[in-house]
C-alpha cells in the first residue's frame, strides 16, 4: 500500500475512532510501518478527529523524525510492539472508557485481563495482557512491553488505556474496537456470573480460524 494511502487511512480511521467517543480530546495515537522500515505516526497533542495527512510524523527506522510535526510522546510504546511482534504493521493506542475502567479493577489477571466472553474477542484479540502504570510517554513502558516477549497483540496499560498491534492498520483498529466492546460487556456483566466460552470452544476457534496458539484465558 502506498504511503499516500496509509496517510489517508490513518486520518480516516482516526476520525472514526474520535467521532464515536473512543478517544477524547488529543488522546490516543496511531502508527503504521512503511515498506522501507520507517513509519508514520500521529503527532503529539493532535486530536485523532482532526488529523492532516501531510502533517503526520514520518520517522526513520531508528525513530528519527524525517518530516512532519513532532511525533507523539508514546513512540517508545509503539516501537516496543514493533520490535517484539514481527507481524505488526500498525499500532493503535486509545483512552477508551471501558478499557481504561477495566485496567483499574483489582481482580484483573495480568496474563488474561478478560475472559473469553465472545468468539470475536478471541478471534480479534486473543488474550490481553495488563502492564503496570507508567506515566504517559515514560520510556520504561517499552521495557514492560518487551517483557511480554511478543506473546500479546492486545495490551492494557493500567490506569491509562489499551494498545493493540495488527498486521494491517484496519486489523489493529478492528481489534481495539473489539477489546473496548468486550471490556464494556465485562463491566455490564460483572458480578452476574455469566457463561464464558469453554476451553474446548476456544480451542475450536483457534483450529477453525488458524489463530495464534497463545490464547491464555485463565
Amino acid at each position: 500500500m502506498s504511503e499516500t494511502k496509509l496517510r489517508e487511512d490513518t486520518c480516516r480511521l482516526g476520525r472514526s475512532l474520535f467521532e464515536r467517543g473512543l478517544t477524547p480530546g488529543s488522546s490516543g495515537n496511531i502508527s503504521v510501518k512503511l515498506d522501507d522500515g520507517g513509519w508514520l505516526v500521529t503527532p503529539t497533542n493532535a486530536s485523532l478527529g482532526f488529523l492532516d495527512p501531510a502533517r503526520l510524523s514520518r520517522l526513520a527506522s531508528d525513530g528519527r523524525l524525517l518530516s512532519g510535526d513532532p511525533p507523539t510522546k508514546e513512540v517508545p510504546l509503539h516501537s516496543a510492539l514493533y520490535q517484539t511482534r514481527d507481524a505488526a504493521r500498525a499500532v493503535v493506542h486509545l483512552h477508551s472508557t471501558h478499557s481504561v475502567a477495566l485496567s483499574m479493577l483489582p481482580e484483573i489477571d495480568p496474563r488474561a485481563a478478560l475472559p473469553p466472553l465472545t468468539a470475536y474477542y478471541v478471534m480479534k484479540c486473543g488474550a490481553t495482557a495488563l502492564v503496570p502504570y507508567y506515566r504517559p510517554g515514560d520510556p520504561d513502558v517499552a521495557d514492560a512491553i518487551k517483557g511480554l516477549a511478543g506473546k500479546y497483540s492486545s495490551v492494557l496499560l493500567a490506569n491509562h488505556g489499551p494498545v493493540v498491534s495488527g498486521d494491517t492498520l484496519e486489523a489493529a483498529v478492528f481489534a481495539i474496537e473489539e477489546l473496548e466492546e468486550t471490556a464494556r460487556l465485562y463491566l455490564l456483566l460483572r458480578g452476574l456470573n455469566p457463561r464464558y466460552l469453554t476451553p474446548q470452544q476456544v480451542d475450536d476457534l483457534v483450529k477453525a480460524f488458524g489463530l495464534p496458539e497463545h490464547h491464555d484465558h485463565r
